[in-house]
């Protein structure tokens, strides 16, 4: 899964970006505690990441 495709899905979800520092993204939950960090790297997010981020999320 590419990062604009997760970032699509995030916010569909109630994510919202808030700060970026680098090349890593911090979204919060407009409704969710905590944040959820995404790197901003070229080419697919490798799969142990991808699951990790939606965890946070609350997505798996």
């Amino acid at each position: 899964m590419k990062v604009k495709e997760l970032l699509k899905l995030l916010n569909q979800d109630g994510w919202e970006e808030k700060v970026q520092k680098g090349s890593h993204l911090q979204l919060m939950g407009r409704d969710k505690p905590g944040k959820v960090t995404v790197p901003v790297h070229k080419g697919d997010i490798p799969k142990g990441t991808l699951h990790a981020i939606l965890k946070q999320a609350g997505l798996k």
